[in-house]
């Protein structure tokens, strides 16, 4: 498939989750995001009412449990309640990557669960860091966890944060969860995305959703 600038720009989360940014950064990404005709934006919980503020009918994505995923799940569930409450129309929630290495797929499935219960309108992206699950504990792993958060009522499973030192989105990681999960659960891509051959090659293995913080040098690669 050959894909346009234009149609890769209409699945890209815009993002910005770095620990320093300010508000003033969060309407620049905002306004970049709308002039470069992306799906959404994405942002931490706190500065969420700022994208609400100037969002220009984009859709805001906030996280949660982010980025370790170690929070107690009345935790995460919580904070994504009051993003969605601030705006956010999508939360991309962290599970506990611990809890998956182990094996312990019904502590993943009720983690997810419980911040399902807590947002049932928004759409829900379960961020399952496939590089570690890939390192750690392996391909089976990676599709169990993926079909515990689609049981939990997750619309996508997502990659990674961005932030864990095992890596980000790989195509081998994209292919195994879209087999696993798809087409009825989505599957985005994040982490480590920076050309526009990297974004194809997401897309071309299953991604229907790419997270993005350099979003316009992916997005000038294309045509």
């Amino acid at each position: 498939m050959t894909w346009t600038r234009a149609a890769v720009a209409a699945m890209v989360d815009h993002t910005l989750l770095k620990p320093e940014a300010r508000a003033a950064d969060v309407s620049a990404l905002v306004a970049e995001a709308a002039d470069l005709g992306v799906y959404a934006v994405c942002v931490s919980p706190s500065l969420v009412p700022v994208a609400a503020g100037g969002s220009s009918g984009l859709v805001i994505a906030a996280v949660a449990g982010f980025p370790s995923g170690k929070h107690v799940s009345d935790i995460k569930a919580q904070e994504a309640a009051l993003a969605v409450a601030a705006g956010a129309g999508e939360v991309d929630m962290v599970i506990d990557v611990g809890a998956a290495v182990a094996g312990d797929l019904a502590a993943v499935r009720a983690d997810v669960a419980a911040v399902r219960a807590a947002v049932p309108d928004a759409v829900l992206k379960v961020i399952v860091e496939s590089a570690a699950l890939l390192t750690l504990a392996g391909e089976q792993t990676l599709v169990e966890v993926c079909r515990a958060a689609a049981e939990a009522g997750a619309e996508f499973v997502k990659t990674s944060t961005g932030f864990h030192p095992a890596g980000g989105a790989s195509v081998r990681a994209v292919e195994i969860m879209a087999a696993t999960v798809g087409p009825t659960v989505a599957v985005k891509a994040s982490g480590g995305i920076r050309t526009a051959a990297d974004a194809v090659a997401m897309l071309d293995a299953g991604a229907t959703r790419l997270g993005l913080s350099g979003t316009r040098a992916v997005l000038d690669g294309l045509s």
